[in-house]
């Protein structure tokens, strides 16, 4: 079984990935000119719109957060892992190329976007690292 403090990590992170991935699916134009909603429209600013990647990267998120919000339910140790690398295996590369691309962003922009993502690496990072709540048996048993 896994920690409460890994099931909270999974649960939060798959909330805001399951917002993250329908906003796109229900307002595409919307998401690429105003996420995060709160600032400048920072997909708008990396490019020009693309139906088709809004639309990948909606379901993709919405896939990602189902998946962690489930192992944060199931609360296993295995299913948690599993889908902490599946979490970092997107996160990672998506950190990276931000890291790159943030130069024609105002600087309180650039440190939001780049701490946002990296927020989206420690948590699963950290789900990774904490160690399952060991199961413990009872020696004495009834006939």
């Amino acid at each position: 079984m896994q920690r409460t403090i890994t099931r909270i990590l999974l649960a939060l992170l798959g909330l805001y990935t399951l917002v993250q991935g329908l906003w796109p699916l229900l307002d595409p134009m919307g998401f690429y000119q105003d996420f995060p909603g709160f600032r400048h429209g920072w997909v708008s600013m990396d490019g020009p719109y693309n139906l088709h990647f809004i639309i990948d990267f909606g379901g993709l998120s919405l896939a990602l957060g189902t998946m962690l919000a489930g192992a944060a339910v199931m609360g296993t140790t295995t299913v948690a892992r599993l889908v902490s690398v599946a979490a970092l295996l997107f996160a990672v590369p998506h950190l990276i190329y931000h890291a790159g691309h943030v130069g024609h962003f105002p600087q309180l922009d650039q440190i939001l976007i780049l701490g946002g993502l990296a927020v989206t690496v420690l948590i699963p990072l950290a789900a990774l690292l904490i160690p399952g709540r060991r199961l413990v048996v009872s020696s004495s048993a009834t006939p």
